[in-house]
């Protein structure tokens, strides 16, 4: 069907719709899908979660089966569009196993600060960087048939009452920074739907936000797609409807339905409106195949050999080698101590709405006991570094109540495998409401070490924890709203009790829903342990004394590295510094493997011999660490977001809580377009690692870039092009930045600004020509007065470098008059 006939027909249906089914199609009927009008023969679109997998219509917790695939930050520092667009094409097929059309993906905000807790979901602190990934992601998803939804729109850039926070930001940072992401995804991805952030921008809801839905996104870029809210983000009725939100998630309407209804007789909303966002959504639809997919909705645990692959060979390409006296690759033959926290716990996603139930999960432990076997290796764990107090886990027993105050008999009693839940609309067996019920949870549990234990609860509802009958720890009584769940969540009480070995403890967790703030959420999670001490490092370091090399596998996990809570510091966790320090000392050859997502600091830097910063590569992550530490794969990462020295460095830092994390509502991004590695230049700041950094298992020569400027005073167009060769004796992989440095500018401009990259592979010898397009967009910046970009007449340095720092060769070029492009 071409493009009229399918106009025709969608024309023709919204023609036939009654108002009441037109309204009904611009709210979700549930979590994940919109409702059917079977009487013209329209079915359901689903949606799922992603962006490193598709989760399908589970909860966050359990569900069908899905491959799990590195995370944002992960395959932002790949640099390697092409990439991008396998796995976007790899995540179609996963969309499709879970029986969904629209997969919510990519995240494309940019890392302003260090600290957000989403920072691993994104790609880079750089807009086109970010923007040629996520457009390639986009182009490889939406190749196969499935929707993409790029998100947050816009300046979601923080985890802290996003809900209600507003991100101040002057339009020419927004048009320069955080926008272009967006805009590439329309104009260059084609993306078919656009989900909008919780947060407002300069005052108003994204969710209805006329100038950024309206304006921006169908006026200056021509998007023509589905505009939906995140889930409960939208607020109102008429507002949202009439600055061009199209569709309210999750269902069923809390804004809509029949509110909508009664605007539109008030006049307060037009029919024609009504058609417009009606319009959008069924040609979504029309495109994804929903609008006639009638069959039965089936999930599916589709385990590919080709996923695993791909997963494994994206997850190495991701890793940056940030330090090496000539450690890496690891020789054979050698006794290798394993140490760590995240050794033999595979760290392999972030938290929050794209966590998923992988296949599998392959520790760094697992994957250097397949690759070498287990007789050279030893483990010590050393310390820990949870957030959490350690999940209860086994067999527990739960008994579900029609009410808040655990009151009568109970409606259902089923079991649970840990003691963590996260309920949305109906729990009990589809008896009760997830906001009317309560609920009684026993289990036993079995010490293995006589000690005082720690017991920890974090809930959205009221919770509290009785051991032995006695009551250890208490969400119930004082409950206060914390950083859990979504900012749902208090902050996780903990207790003490005395065990004794072997001696079984009875537990009994209580949990009552309460009313929310924003989103519809109960949940809890309840953990036990026994503290680790400087035993445990002194096991570690004896451990590292009596081997070759020591590996130290720290980090954080995905309860810090989550949506919902921002770090409170960049500061490893726990004891981890003191564990490696302690390491270093008993070993010379001492490895750290980085799992975080994003930026620590590191106290440690100069008395280890390698750093590999791994990220959370998916579910093949200790098969990759393996690939990369044994020299069976490449390091291939750069870093897409800078390590500064320490997390006062960093950009959004202030000690005006307005710039962050925000006060009295509002959070100023005053830093404006100096964000990022221009952060850096403009104060002479030295980072700890600069953004693109990365070493090599190989060497390489670069000439000298040559310029052909021959279009640029007619069209603003320049071409660059060097020569790269693979000086070294093994397949490798480099980076080619290109930045332009205004010489001088009627405006504050960075010292330099990304405009175009290319990753380049060789063989040992080989030598390729690497070729470098620059538009005039490249030159310009936005002019504010007149809402256009303009490039300005004056001189422009063309700096090549391989990071922010390590800059190769430059030229100039000249302009001696404006060119003025719309936006």
């Amino acid at each position: 069907m071409d493009m009229n006939d399918m106009t025709k027909t969608i024309d023709d249906l919204i023609a036939a719709l009654t108002l009441e089914e037109q309204v009904s199609l611009l709210s979700g009927e549930d979590f994940w899908s919109l409702p059917a009008v079977e009487r013209l023969g329209i079915a359901k679109l689903r949606v799922s979660d992603g962006p490193n997998g598709a989760r399908g219509g589970g909860g966050l917790l359990g569900g069908v089966k899905a491959a799990a695939f590195p995370v944002g930050i992960s395959l932002g520092a790949s640099w390697n569009v092409e990439l991008l667009r396998e796995v976007g094409v790899a995540l179609a097929a996963e969309t499709k196993s879970k029986g969904a059309h629209m997969l919510l993906a990519p995240t494309v905000n940019i890392q302003r600060s260090v600290s957000n807790g989403r920072n691993f979901e994104c790609y880079s602190e750089d807009p086109i960087l970010t923007a040629e990934l996520g457009a390639a992601y986009i182009g490889g998803l939406q190749s196969q048939g499935i929707s993409a939804t790029v998100k947050h729109f816009a300046g979601n850039e923080s985890e802290i009452e996003r809900t209600t926070m507003s991100s101040v930001i002057d339009e020419r940072t927004l048009r320069e920074v955080y926008l272009i992401p967006f805009e590439w995804a329309v104009k260059k991805g084609g993306t078919k739907g656009v989900m909008t952030a919780y947060n407002k921008v300069n005052g108003d809801f994204a969710s209805e936000h006329n100038w950024l839905l309206t304006d921006v996104l169908r006026g200056d870029w021509g998007f023509d797609g589905l505009v939906m809210s995140d889930w409960f983000g939208s607020h109102s009725t008429a507002p949202t409807v009439n600055a061009g939100l199209d569709l309210e998630m999750p269902g069923p309407a809390r804004d809509r339905g029949e509110k909508l209804i009664a605007a539109v007789e008030a006049g307060q909303v037009s029919r024609e409106t009504i058609g417009d966002r009606v319009r959008a959504i069924l040609s979504v639809m029309a495109w994804t195949g929903a609008l006639a997919d009638k069959g039965p909705h089936v999930e599916k645990a589709e385990d590919r050999p080709e996923h695993r692959a791909l997963i494994r060979r994206a997850g190495a390409e991701g890793m940056v080698l940030l330090k090496n006296e000539s450690v890496l690759p690891l020789p054979a033959g050698q006794r290798i101590a394993v140490i760590g926290p995240n050794a033999k716990i595979a760290q392999i996603m972030g938290g929050g709405s794209s966590q998923i139930n992988p296949h599998y999960r392959v520790s760094p432990w697992d994957g250097l006991v397949s690759a070498l076997g287990e007789e050279e290796l030893v483990y010590a764990p050393g310390c820990g570094n949870a957030r959490f107090e350690p999940l209860l886990t086994g067999a527990l027993k739960i008994d579900y109540f029609a009410n808040r105050t655990l009151s009568g008999e109970a409606v259902h009693s089923e079991t649970m495998e840990a003691a963590e839940a996260f309920w949305l609309d109906m729990v009990g067996g589809g008896k009760v409401r997830a906001d009317q019920f309560s609920a009684r949870l026993t289990a036993q549990y079995v010490p293995e070490r006589s000690g005082t234990y720690r017991v920890g609860i974090a809930s959205a509802g009221l919770s509290r924890v009785y051991v032995d009958g006695k009551l250890v720890a208490d969400a119930w009584s004082n409950w206060t709203r914390g950083r859990t769940f979504f900012e749902e969540g208090c902050d996780e009480v903990v207790g003490e009790v005395a065990l004794e070995a072997g001696k079984p403890a009875d537990i009994t967790i209580e949990f009552a829903s309460k009313d929310h703030s924003v989103l519809g959420v109960a949940a809890f999670r309840m953990g036990i342990g026994l503290p680790m001490g400087e035993a445990d490092i002194a096991a570690a370091v004896e451990a590292a004394a009596g081997a070759d090399v020591a590996l130290v596998f720290i980090g954080r996990n995905g309860e810090w590295d989550t949506e919902g809570s921002d770090l409170p510091q960049i500061e490893l966790p726990g004891a981890q510094n003191e564990l490696v320090s302690a390491v270093a000392r008993a070993n010379s050859k001492t490895i750290v493997v980085l799992q975080t997502g994003g930026p620590v600091e590191m106290p440690w830097v100069d008395e280890v011999a390698g750093i590999v910063q791994a990220w959370y590569p998916g579910q093949e992550a200790g098969n990759a660490i393996a690939d990369v530490l044994l020299g069976k794969a490449e390091p291939g990462g750069r870093l897409a977001q800078t390590f500064p020295a320490k997390w006062s460095d960093n950009p959004a830092f202030s000690q005006d809580l307005r710039v962050y994390p925000g006060l009295d509502g509002e959070v100023e991004y005053r830093e404006g377009v100096f964000i990022g590695y221009r952060h850096y230049d403009q104060h002479g700041i030295r980072p700890l690692f600069p953004f693109g950094f990365g070493l090599s298992y190989t060497s390489f020569a670069y000439e000298a870039m040559a310029v052909d400027a021959s279009a640029f005073e007619a069209k603003g167009a320049v071409s660059v092009s060097l020569d790269v060769r693979n000086t070294g004796t093994r397949a490798g992989s480099t980076l080619v930045q290109l930045y332009v440095s205004p010489a001088e500018a009627p405006v504050a401009r960075p010292k330099k600004e990304l405009k175009a990259f290319a990753k380049v592979a060789l063989e040992p010898g080989e030598t390729r020509r690497v070729d470098l397009t620059l538009d005039a967009r490249a030159f310009a910046y936005f002019d504010v007065g007149t809402g256009a970009w303009l490039v300005a007449p004056g001189t422009y340095r063309l700096v090549l470098g391989t990071d922010a720092e390590t800059l190769l060769s430059e030229e100039t070029v000249l302009r001696t008059s404006p060119i003025v492009l719309r936006p």
